[in-house]
């Protein structure tokens, strides 16, 4: 592996951006890029509310990760979402997935978040061995995660959802 990390900056939006039309590519999801462009900066401007990186082999970006953090009550402290965790295809099974969530799980540490959760479809076994290799698991209890949008726009998975697509 080849592979570096270096946390996001707003110069790095655009190519992250692509990164991220890929991955909705993937899945059969489209993406609205100047939305995607605008959420990005949001977060990047705002370092309490998460970061993202960006993984480079060589000059070529291979993929990102997204860590988004909150305060949690049935944690009495800060948890957080892996949000978004791509790697094109010609670079996985390469380490680099594990080198991503390394740098996740390390800003988690200096943040002191206390639990760390992700979503992930059901029939991705590759993502499913990558998060457990670093101790992400079912709940062993019978909650859900529910959703609702309160500002629906173009940007709204949730219809797609409610028709059984659980491709992502």
């Amino acid at each position: 592996m080849n592979a570096t990390i270096r946390r996001a900056t707003a110069e790095d939006i655009p190519a992250l951006v692509v990164l991220m039309d890929e991955f909705y590519a993937e899945s059969g999801f489209p993406l609205d890029r100047a939305w995607a462009g605008a959420t990005f900066s949001a977060l990047l401007a705002a370092p309490a509310r998460g970061a993202a990186w960006i993984i480079f082999h060589g000059n070529e970006p291979a993929g990102y990760i997204v860590l988004t953090v909150r305060f949690s009550m049935e944690h009495g402290g800060q948890d957080a979402f892996i949000d978004d965790l791509f790697v094109r295809s010609s670079h996985r099974r390469r380490g680099v997935g594990h080198m991503a969530l390394g740098a996740l799980f390390g800003e988690c540490k200096r943040r002191g978040v206390l639990a760390v959760h992700v979503e992930v479809g059901r029939d991705n076994h590759a993502a499913h061995a990558l998060y457990a290799s670093h101790g992400l698991a079912l709940r062993r209890d019978e909650r859900q995660l529910l959703t609702v949008r309160l500002n629906p726009g173009e940007a709204d998975f949730s219809a797609r959802e409610r028709q059984g697509d659980e491709r992502r």
